[in-house]
């Protein structure tokens, strides 16, 4: 201790000399009150378009296909532009933003690129406001850094290599439960996380490029800070975004694919959609005002998909059976209102599901996460859940959800099977489900790719 030179430092009473006092930093001039370590203080705003502005005209649902995130590429390059005095918006990349269908960002800005630069080089330049770099590792701390300090920022990348940021996320979220104790921690933008190239849609990756665990890792968060989003179609993912942007304090976990998908809904009806967090869909079901035989669930674009492509079947096969349709967007409404504060009042949780008819899941991820979110609901048993089971390859699109058991036949198969009031007519309308999935089966392994009455489906009344 006596290194230190005590006697230099303190007076004979043992008190620190005023000299020496003086020299500490004041006001903003403190590590703890730098404006830059309480990013919430500089924090301005986003001009933000018009989400609307980029709608997709959608007429008639499930007629209509296109890739639900290229219209959010087309918003980011807007958004870039508006924003272009302020510097104060970035968008984070492993090495993916075209094949992630956001290419018009490079229509008015480049990639942050330091070393030399020579003709050959795509959209490089130092000041570049694309971060792009294949590491996760990198992309995911570089937004944190950049919302902490008083920015804003997107970062997106293929589904199954976000399991590689998951520590980092988890730590994140607990500074964000952590700021909110504090009062004079000023409120940050939300970490934006778009997941895309999907589990279901990586036909030309394979198994290890399936793989939806983040989610699971987004729910064991504080509803306080995290939020997770199954846009089923481009208009509600335009809306989603347009939330998500705007909010504060949140982990935004958004999960939509990249490819061709059927469009749902017009601009009005997503608006109105993504705000509740899930709604019936009355043009898919038949049940009209009378309680369903059974309720169709779902969440994710691909398992919408199935979901009203098995509602249509079972409409023009056995039209006495009663189908309510529900798609859920907004993942945390399925909580107990205790546990998430977009959690469902259990009256309203009945209205949508019923209190005892069997309901049949469609979930993009593992089967468990619903019945860890529903686990404290009125009769939780009556919901028969089907997601992802790790099983996947190099396949057609059908053919992944065939090996996952939860394609528009298996969850027609589990309509049938808990339609107790119509036992009688179901035993040959499951036969010929499972007729359709040998068919399926010889098929794919024949010409590559899906039978024409799957690949080409759209809905008709």
């Amino acid at each position: 201790m006596k290194s230190y030179h005590p006697e230099e430092l303190f007076d004979e009473q043992g008190r620190f000399l005023p000299e020496l006092a003086a020299l500490a930093p004041k006001g903003d001039r403190r590590m703890g009150a730098n404006p830059h370590a309480n990013g919430g203080k500089l924090l301005v705003d986003l001009d933000l378009p018009d989400f609307t502005d980029y709608a997709l005209d959608v007429k008639t649902p499930a007629t209509m296909s296109y890739e639900n995130t290229r219209v959010l590429g087309t918003l980011l390059r807007d958004i870039f532009v508006r924003n272009a005095a302020r510097h104060n918006f970035r968008y984070f990349c492993p090495d993916e933003t075209n094949s992630n269908r956001l290419g018009d960002v490079f229509q008015v800005e480049n990639r942050t690129f330091e070393e030399k630069i020579i003709p050959i080089d795509d959209h490089l330049s130092p000041d570049g406001r694309v971060m792009e770099v294949l590491s996760e590792h990198l992309c995911e701390g570089w937004l944190e850094g950049y919302v902490l300090t008083g920015r804003h920022g997107v970062f997106a990348t293929y589904e199954a290599f976000a399991m590689i940021v998951d520590s980092m996320i988890v730590q994140h979220t607990k500074w964000l439960e952590g700021a909110l104790a504090l009062p004079w921690c000023k409120p940050v933008a939300s970490v934006n996380l778009l997941l895309t190239s999907t589990c279901w849609r990586n036909d030309h990756n394979g198994f290890s490029h399936q793989g939806p665990g983040l989610i699971d890792t987004a729910l064991t968060r504080k509803g306080a800070v995290s939020r997770v989003y199954f846009p089923p179609d481009a208009n509600c993912l335009l809306s989603v975004a347009g939330h998500c942007l705007r909010s504060r304090n949140y982990v935004n976990l958004i999960v939509i694919d990249k490819q061709p998908h059927l469009q749902f809904l017009s601009m009005h009806e997503a608006i109105d959609h993504c705000t509740r967090g899930l709604s019936i869909w009355p043009w898919a079901s038949n049940a009209g005002n009378v309680e369903p035989d059974v309720v169709l669930a779902c969440a994710g674009d691909v398992m919408t998909l199935e979901t009203v492509a098995a509602a249509w079947w079972l409409r023009q096969h056995l039209p006495e059976l009663k189908v309510r349709v529900v798609n859920i967007v907004d993942l945390m409404t399925l909580y107990p209102p205790q546990v998430h504060p977009h959690g469902l009042a259990d009256a309203t949780f009945i209205d949508l599901f019923t209190a005892d008819k069997p309901v049949v899941f469609a979930f993009h991820g593992y089967q468990r996460a619903i019945h860890q979110i529903i686990h404290g609901r009125p009769n939780a048993a009556h919901f028969h859940v089907r997601g992802f089971n790790e099983q996947g390859t190099t396949t057609t699109p059908f053919d992944m959800v065939v090996l996952n058991e939860v394609s528009r036949y298996h969850l027609c198969i589990l309509a049938l099977r808990h339609a107790l009031r119509l036992q009688h007519l179901t035993p040959p309308l499951m036969q010929e489900c499972q007729d359709l999935l040998a068919r399926h089966h010889s098929y794919v392994r024949t010409h590559f790719e899906d039978m024409p009455e799957v690949r080409d489906w759209v809905w008709t009344d």
